[in-house]
């Protein structure tokens, strides 16, 4: 096969999805692979300027009318376009593709050669009744038109098998390479040690859960000092909360100097509920910091059995003792931190997420053209 062409479709994103596919375009458009992404207008500014951007807007939740214009834009611009492949990232913007390619009710075409489809599957189903109902249309959808399925954790990969995907893999999400920080960041803890979280202020990464155990750790002297850096909808409920139950609390807000952060923490924490493979979690394990994380999707298979302590999502107590063991044992906080550095040099870089990408393409693509 001569001549690659991929066109990367995602939606609304506020996460390393958007950096994620950020980067495979900029790769695979290095490795000779020709390169377009379609996505909403928000996202555009995650691209190099080298890469060709078109806007269809797909919007993080349901709505019938954008969404029927986002499909058949989405197919005019495909077809436009000629790629071979389509890659698209999250259940809402690979349903779509599916339906823009003619799956489902529309089943026309426009194109001579209909490119085969490539999913990734980055987030767990949501809680709420209404819209995991919708969350399971969306993966049947992919599971029944996609030609691969990729998924950030083993327990995606089991519901889409269950589905009938024809063939699931694990996602390779490296976190993205960084020079080491100048210094750390200047947090004010005045002595006290520095417990940090990093994440979008949401129900899903847990940040209540975090502060009823940083609740638990008043009355140690020194008393730590929580630092959670990120934004979101969720931002005035936390801050109000560590207010109202008198916990040494700062709020950063969103931060693009995370390395400097996890520089100048003595332990950094994951408390959410899911996770696939969280880029900051990677960033700590390259920071080489003593880490303790909720036991949640594909959490235990990035920091493996020795780099992190694990706790039950939800529990407080569990992840109030869990940091405390490591704020009380230096010899503990040694043997977690040199985990982590040996846990990040065993994890996929850049390169190996390209070159996986690559190979999988030209795989599906082949297939494709001997239907």
């Amino acid at each position: 096969m001569t001549g690659l062409r991929v066109g990367y479709v995602l939606g609304t994103t506020s996460g390393g999805t958007g950096r994620h596919v950020a980067m495979l375009a900029t790769g695979c458009q290095r490795a000779g692979v020709s390169v377009a992404v379609f996505g909403p207008a928000r996202v555009r500014a995650l691209f190099a300027p080298g890469v060709t951007f078109d806007q269809v807007e797909i919007t993080d939740r349901p709505r019938p009318v954008p969404d029927l214009v986002a499909v058949r834009r989405l197919s005019r611009l495909l077809a436009l376009a000629e790629v071979d492949v389509v890659h698209a990232h999250g259940l809402r913007a690979g349903a779509l593709s599916a339906l823009a390619l003619g799956a489902g009710p529309l089943r026309r075409w426009p194109g001579s050669h209909r490119p085969a489809l490539v999913v990734s599957v980055h987030n767990a189903p949501p809680a709420s009744v209404w819209t995991a109902a919708i969350y399971r249309v969306l993966e049947r959808l992919v599971a029944r038109n996609a030609a691969a399925v990729l998924c950030v954790s083993d327990d995606l990969c089991a519901r889409m098998r269950r589905l009938g995907a024809r063939a699931v893999g694990t996602a390779v999400v490296p976190a993205p390479a960084t020079a080491p920080p100048s210094g750390p960041a200047e947090l004010g803890a005045a002595g006290r040690p520095v417990v940090l979280a990093v994440g979008r202020l949401t129900a899903q990464k847990g940040f209540g859960t975090l502060l009823a155990a940083a609740a638990r750790w008043r009355d140690r002297r020194p008393e730590p000092l929580l630092v959670i850096a990120g934004d979101g909808p969720l931002a005035g409920e936390l801050a109000s909360a560590a207010e109202r139950t008198g916990v040494a609390a700062r709020f950063l807000g969103d931060r693009s100097d995370v390395p400097a952060l996890l520089a100048a923490a003595d332990v950094f924490v994951l408390p959410s509920r899911w996770e696939g493979q969280p880029l900051v979690l990677q960033e700590a394990l390259q920071a080489g910091k003593p880490i303790v994380a909720a036991d949640v999707g594909g959490v235990p298979d990035l920091t493996g059995a020795d780099a992190a302590l694990l706790v039950p999502p939800g529990d407080p107590a569990a992840l109030a003792a869990a940091v405390l063991r490591i704020l009380d044992d230096q010899d503990l906080a040694a043997r977690l931190a040199a985990a982590a550095l040996a846990r990040a040099s065993q994890l996929p870089s850049e390169a190996d997420a390209v070159q996986a990408a690559v190979a999988l393409y030209r795989r599906v693509a082949a297939r494709a053209e001997r239907v």
